[in-house]
């Protein structure tokens, strides 16, 4: 069956992780017209390792670009969760080599680039997608009927593009976001989690000649330390050529030189051995292998709870409407879900008026804010428990740990929980949109 809207204009603002899979996956149902602005110059991508779960390689598969992705991933087989203190005892052990055969697709972690350059790479396949990079999107000039936005290329004079649907990608720090909303009369800012982190890349030549390095870059294992508001968690990456190493610490610079938009600011050494300096010998060692030069620290940030991420026919996809701690590793895979389900519910709307399509966006919010907003909340809850100091609530959640040992109990460390991987790894958001579509567009 052919698309019936597949004339549709998009415009995508953002080609991070949620551009990309909307411009991949609207392709791959049949629409013909879809651009991506993107104000980088180039799509090298950067960035640390990632967490690939089931629900993400559910979605790429059907894509088409999940083998190239596994075949530079790192499929996990366990999950070590460690005291962060100077004795590095193990906490819980879970097993995970049940994911693939429960979920029909492993969990894996890799590099971001390797994520997002295998999208991109698929994306560059199909006639139907136009990148224009160097070119930023500045004032969104109407939601509706015909949105549009003002294009602004680095080298170029700026210009109006017009489109059916505007998709806005465009992160945290999202423009269109803060336009939608002012436009809405909605008062909703960026919330401040006092939380920072440092994102770590190991070379394996630099660990091979520790025992314990090499055994850790060698397993097919997540470790997290943890300890009282800090832990790092690791893992190999790059068919385990690099180890990476993400932690969360308190933001005790509070990044009060740099601008409320800046993420990232150049990090001290000697404060990031500071951090972590009641944690076990092998953390020192990994730590003093970082290069002054290349430690960077970012700022977490989360956003309240928008009220509607449909204005017209703009909608807000990823991190511009559901921000989240890294805890769940669910973020990416959030934005990928999104994309999938906007797929599903453009090209089943029953028009391409302007009234047809909006009721179909509302669809695609109606369908993913509650589950988005809700990793979002578990997420928190998540980092709340792992960062117990000494007391009666760390006593109570180490017992929860040491219960794990008889195979009795949930995780505290919900991502390795399994009943809530059965409520994310299981649940196929493009099904759902197929399956809920007319009875939900028709209550629109």
């Amino acid at each position: 069956m052919g698309n019936p809207n597949s004339q549709l204009h998009i415009a995508i603002i953002g080609a991070g992780m949620g551009g990309l899979a909307c411009a991949l996956s609207l392709a791959k149902e049949g629409f013909e017209h879809i651009d991506v602005y993107e104000s980088a110059s180039n799509l090298g991508f950067v960035g640390a390792g990632i967490q690939l779960a089931p629900n993400m390689g559910r979605i790429l598969d059907r894509l088409g670009c999940f083998n190239d992705l596994a075949a530079k991933c790192t499929n996990v087989s366990a999950t070590s969760i460690r005291q962060g203190g100077s004795d590095d005892s193990e906490l819980a052990h879970v097993d995970l080599s049940y994911i693939k055969s429960t979920y029909s697709h492993p969990h894996m972690v890799g590099h971001r680039s390797d994520l997002a350059g295998t999208m991109y790479e698929h994306c560059k396949l199909q006639k139907s997608v136009n990148f224009f990079l160097s070119t930023s999107a500045e004032e969104v000039k109407s939601f509706s009927p015909r949105p549009s936005f003002i294009a602004r290329p680095r080298h170029g004079e700026p210009y109006e593009v017009q489109a059916d649907v505007i998709l806005a990608a465009d992160g945290i720090k999202s423009t269109v976001r803060a336009q939608m909303l002012k436009e809405l009369g909605i008062d909703a800012e960026i919330i401040d989690t006092n939380q920072a982190a440092y994102r770590i890349m190991l070379k394996r030549e630099d660990m091979e000649n520790d025992p314990e390095m090499l055994q850790l870059i060698n397993e097919d294992r997540v470790t997290r330390w943890i300890g009282e508001k800090r832990h790092l968690i690791a893992y190999p990456v790059s068919n385990k050529s690099i180890y990476n190493i993400s932690t969360t610490q308190p933001d005790q610079k509070g990044f009060a030189a740099a601008p409320s938009a800046t993420y990232t600011t150049k990090g001290s050494k000697t404060a990031m051995l500071d951090t972590f300096s009641d944690f076990c010998p092998l953390i020192h060692r990994m730590l003093n292998l970082v290069p002054d030069r290349e430690v960077c620290e970012w700022k977490l940030r989360v956003h309240t709870r928008l009220p509607t991420w449909v204005h017209g026919n703009v909608a807000l996809v990823g991190d511009a409407c559901h921000p989240t701690l890294p805890h769940l590793n669910q973020g990416a895979a959030q934005a990928i879900e999104d994309a999938a389900v906007l797929a599903v519910v453009l090209s089943r709307s029953p028009g391409q008026d302007p009234d047809s399509v909006n009721k179909s966006l509302r669809v695609y919010e109606h369908i993913r804010k509650e589950r988005a907003y809700t990793l979002v909340d578990l997420a928190a809850a998540s980092s709340k428990t792992l960062h117990l100091g000494e007391g009666a609530a760390k006593e109570e959640r180490d017992k929860q740990f040491e219960a794990l040992k008889q195979n009795k109990g949930a995780v505290p460390d919900k991502w390795a929980d399994s009943e809530v991987q059965k409520m994310i790894y299981s649940h196929d958001c493009r099904q759902v949109a197929v399956d809920s579509f007319d009875e939900l567009y028709a209550k629109m």
